[in-house]
């Protein structure tokens, strides 16, 4: 049985998909994203192509429903929990300022303060531990972002 290649992303509004089969031959199909379950968007693609499943030997699957998400600020409550000192590295960057040397003006963070905690550890450029987790320190942190709701 041939064996053919899919890829394909999902985005917030459609779902594109590019599918190639042994011989070189290529089918594309767009299809509106069904956002209650993306999978049922790609299955309308595949759909499309004519392909069966079985046929399918290799899948590559990308998405910019997260990156939607934050851009868009949709999101659900989440909380934060990172290496002591960098608790506000999140609003220090340049691109959530309205002037990139600025240190005032109107922005809401992602991740409000109060759902941000910090932890002891500390690892270098090579990815080399330097300070070991404080494993107790993060089961506080967790509690604490528990009762913050």
């Amino acid at each position: 049985m041939q064996q053919t290649s899919i890829g394909v992303d999902v985005g917030g509004t459609f779902t594109d998909l590019i599918q190639l089969d042994e011989q070189g031959r290529v089918s594309i199909a767009k299809v509106p994203t069904t956002l209650d379950n993306q999978a049922h968007g790609v299955l309308a693609a595949i759909g499309q192509t004519g392909v069966s499943l079985a046929e399918v030997g290799v899948i590559v699957h990308g998405t910019t429903t997260t990156t939607n998400a934050v851009l868009e600020r949709k999101l659900a409550r989440t909380g934060l929990i990172t290496t002591r000192g960098f608790r506000d590295v999140l609003e220090l960057g340049r691109r959530t300022r309205p002037s990139a040397y600025g240190l005032t003006g109107g922005f809401e963070p992602l991740i409000p303060r109060e759902l941000r905690c910090e932890v002891s550890e500390r690892m270098d450029a090579d990815g080399a531990v330097v300070q070991a987790l404080a494993e107790n320190e993060v089961i506080t942190a967790v509690q604490t972002l528990l009762q913050r709701g």
